[in-house]
């Protein structure tokens, strides 16, 4: 059986440079970014959405017809509308998630700086996300885009993705090394 988080990944990495290409001929990267992350954010916010995206139920006349509608409901039109119905007439809306990824990575890596994907136990203070951004400049010698989720089952610490780098010091993580050590004691 082929494994599908490979499969996803190429899919999704062509998908992006394809259209980091079309907006850099376009000089539109910045105006293609915030419509991804516009559209990133309903994905986040809805579980219908998800579901449309995810589910392999729905036909690609569906799922261009739906992409269509919350798209024009976005105020999402241009390249991005355009290559959303693409990727959903395609049936590769189920990639869609790592495609934006993608193209933030591209866009980044363009403009020279470093994506950390940062997963947190509660909302970053602009000091904090500051502070973290400074000390991960020193560390990649880059800019450094933080990109902040929150995920309250961490408990406490982040979860830091840099490239292929992960840092966690999450405290959902300690206590699980504990108690494994707890057991091996007992």
């Amino acid at each position: 059986m082929a494994d599908t988080s490979q499969l996803i990944s190429g899919v999704a990495e062509r998908y992006a440079s394809s259209l980091f290409e079309l907006a850099l001929e376009a000089g539109s990267i910045d105006a293609v970014g915030a419509d991804l992350d516009r559209f990133q954010a309903m994905m986040d916010e809805s579980e219908d959405l998800r579901r449309l995206i995810q589910s392999p139920v729905f036909s690609a006349e569906e799922q261009v017809r739906a992409i269509s509608a919350v798209a024009d409901k976005a105020g999402i039109r241009g390249m991005v509308a355009n290559f959303l119905k693409v990727v959903a007439s395609n049936r590769r809306l189920f990639a869609l998630p790592g495609m934006i990824r993608g193209y933030r990575q591209i866009a980044a890596a363009h403009r020279g700086e470093v994506t950390a994907e940062v997963t947190s136990a509660h909302a970053l203070t602009p000091a904090q996300e500051q502070e973290l951004k400074s000390a991960l400049k020193g560390v990649t010698g880059k800019d450094v885009v933080v990109a902040v989720k929150v995920d309250a089952s961490l408990l406490g610490g982040l979860i830091v993705k840099v490239g292929s780098r992960q840092i966690d010091t999450s405290l959902r993580t300690k206590l699980s090394t504990l108690k494994l050590a707890l057991k091996e004691v007992g």
